[in-house]
């Protein structure tokens, strides 16, 4: 089969690999259709680690996908040959103390699609999954709205961390890529009083701003936080910070309200953050790390196929799998207004 891999910095070549076989009983084997680029697989590309998680080359990466189930062990039950699928990529153990307490997002031995030194990724033609892993979609979800139900989760979860209900509050989404519109959705489905929503490229602001978003704004052109504070003296509730820059941070800072709570839901390329350690004592915020989601992919599944959730102006760039080079390099320089780059087999 064929594989996109990477091969060094801001290098990728197409491999012809071994097809994946299954070996569990409950291993499923998947021909993929469409696989989301995401953020994190373009800290990959360009920077060849994730914090701890570091490349070694040639790896794939890819875990937003969608696919077509081919064949199954001899004790899935959960799914069969020919069924369409959108895919989980989190592999939990289900046996250690963060399994058993309700938090398989932060298992003890949890394997991630294209996570370095934990499962190569699905950049290839077939992959392997355990059944559990996989999740029948209904016949009138497209493969392309399947493969977004894995950063909506995120966003679902993000906004069930912070806390539920939502009604009335004014939040701040600093940085409206695909993770932080994912966050929005929900968030204006939860039925938040305001978001006000930022980011560098304006196309992503004209989505956030079609989605819903009472107010945009370009901390290129304009001072986020005298504008946000002029429309709101008292501050926002809560602000979602989705892109991973310190900047945004700093804003987040200021723009909360006493007894406000950050939600670090980006993923920063630096190694540590740094806060105004008298502002926030003297405002009493709390901060609250997003990993990845928990129990809300099904969610996202449903949310999309019964219409509470419309997702698809997420996706605002196509390309085939033999020019996935081309979409990373796109994604890595944030070009054309790109939201989101989607792989198609």
């Amino acid at each position: 089969m064929k594989s996109m891999m990477l091969t060094g910095i801001r290098q990728m070549e197409m491999k012809t690999v071994a097809d994946p076989v299954i070996i569990n009983d409950t291993d499923v084997l998947i021909r993929m259709e469409r696989i989301g680029v995401c953020g994190s697989d373009i800290h990959y590309y360009t920077a060849g680690r994730i914090g701890s998680q570091i490349v070694k080359y040639p790896f794939t990466v890819g875990h937003e996908g969608a696919g077509t189930i081919l064949k199954t062990g001899a004790a899935v039950t959960r799914v069969k040959p020919g069924e369409r699928i959108a895919i989980e990529p989190a592999m939990s153990c289900g046996k250690c103390d963060q399994c058993l307490t309700g938090r398989p997002n932060t298992c003890r031995n949890l394997k991630f699609l294209g996570c370095p030194g934990q499962a190569h990724g699905s950049l290839s033609d077939f992959i392997i999954m355990p059944e559990n892993c996989c999740y029948p979609i209904p016949d009138e979800m497209s493969f392309e709205q399947a493969a977004l139900a894995e950063p909506l989760s995120i966003g679902i979860y993000a906004t069930k961390l912070y806390g539920l209900p939502l009604a009335g509050k004014k939040i701040g989404i600093l940085g409206c890529g695909p993770i932080g519109i994912s966050v929005l959705l929900p968030a204006l489905f939860e039925g938040i009083e305001k978001a006000y929503v930022t980011d560098r490229i304006d196309r992503r602001l004209k989505i956030a701003s079609d989605s819903g978003a009472f107010w945009t704004g370009n901390p290129d052109h304009e001072d986020i936080v005298e504008e946000i504070s002029a429309k709101e003296p008292l501050l926002l509730d809560a602000i979602f910070e989705c892109c991973g820059q310190q900047e945004a941070m700093n804003q987040a800072v200021q723009l909360l309200k006493p007894g406000g709570k950050i939600m670090i839901v980006g993923i920063p390329q630096f190694d540590s953050w740094s806060f105004p350690a008298d502002i926030i004592r003297r405002k009493e915020l709390s901060l609250h790390n997003v990993r990845r989601q928990n129990e809300c992919y099904k969610p996202a599944i449903d949310m999309i196929s019964d219409g509470r959730i419309k997702p698809d102006r997420l996706v605002t760039h196509r390309f085939p799998f033999d020019q996935t080079k081309e979409a990373f390099d796109l994604v890595d320089g944030y070009k054309d207004g790109v939201m989101k780059a989607m792989i198609e087999f």
